[in-house]
Formats: structure tokens, C-alpha cells, sequence
């Protein structure tokens, strides 16, 4: 069985947890999750460290919402940067699924959308990595986005 922590935070002003287990239910006989919710972005890797330890989990997908701002970008990069040593300590996968509040334009429809879209294919990836390495691969170099329309590949 493998395990996938969901770390979440309440800043965030959507749950994109329910987008990532609606795509996780799917694999419940080779699945199990576990959530930790934290207060913000910056929060992240010490919650997916617990999610790690405490849990016994093989990868965690880090849901955050930075906000606007110049302080919220440069938190981001903080909470990021984290996420990164977490990493490196455990030697596990943290998908780090930030949805910054502007990429919205000022519709929350429009960001309610990405967001969806983001958590749901991180969800994917997670699974990928952990049971079907192989369709990583095949993707690879393809200009896949999440949250966005594919780029594609380049076209020479």
C-alpha cells in the first residue's frame, strides 16, 4: 500500500484537498492519504516533515495559495525553498501545487478553474510517479502544464 500525505493550509481561499482525493479515491485499493492542515504557505514543509515521519508517507502533495502581494511572492519563495530541503532531507517527492491568488485576473471563477485543474493533475503526477514511472517519462519534454493550457513541445 502506499501512503500520500496532503498537506494543506487554511490561508488558501479554496480546498483544493477535495480535488486531489477526488482523483485519489479512484486508486483505493493501492492508496492510502493522510491530511495535515497548517496555517500558510510558509508552513508547508515542516507539514509535509510530519506527514513524512509521523505518517510513514512516500510522497506529499503541498497545497498553497500565495496571495498578491510582493510580501506574499517572497513568502512563496520561502515556503518553496522549504519545500525543497524538506526533499532533499527525506529523499521523497513533495509536489509543491501553489496557485498564486493573481493568476485569476481578478475572477474567482476563473481561479476556482486552476486551481481545480492544478490540484486534480499534481494528484495524477503523484500517482504516476509512485505506480507508473513510465508515463512520466513519456511526457517528458512535452511542455505539460498544470493549471494552464499545455505549452506543447517545441516545433523546429
Amino acid at each position: 500500500m502506499i501512503n500520500i500525505g496532503i498537506v494543506d493550509t487554511t490561508f488558501a481561499r479554496y480546498d483544493m484537498y477535495q480535488d486531489v482525493v477526488a482523483v485519489l479515491e479512484e486508486y483505493t485499493t493501492l492508496i492510502k492519504y493522510k491530511r495535515y492542515t497548517v496555517p500558510g504557505i510558509k508552513d508547508l514543509p515542516v507539514g509535509s516533515l510530519i506527514l513524512f515521519d509521523r505518517y510513514n508517507c512516500d510522497l506529499v502533495i503541498a497545497l498553497g495559495m500565495p496571495g498578491p502581494k510582493p510580501v506574499d511572492k517572497i513568502s512563496a519563495q520561502v515556503a518553496s525553498q522549504g519545500i525543497v530541503n524538506c526533499q532533499l532531507k527525506v529523499g521523497k517527492h513533495i509536489l509543491e501545487v501553489f496557485v498564486h491568488e493573481d493568476e485569476g485576473d481578478n475572477d474567482d471563477n476563473k481561479l476556482k478553474l486552476i486551481m481545480q485543474n492544478r490540484a486534480s493533475s499534481h494528484a495524477r503526477n503523484a500517482i504516476d510517479l509512485l505506480l507508473y514511472p513510465e508515463k512520466m517519462t513519456k511526457r517528458a519534454g512535452q511542455g505539460v502544464r498544470q493549471g494552464h493550457k499545455d505549452a506543447g513541445p517545441v516545433k523546429a
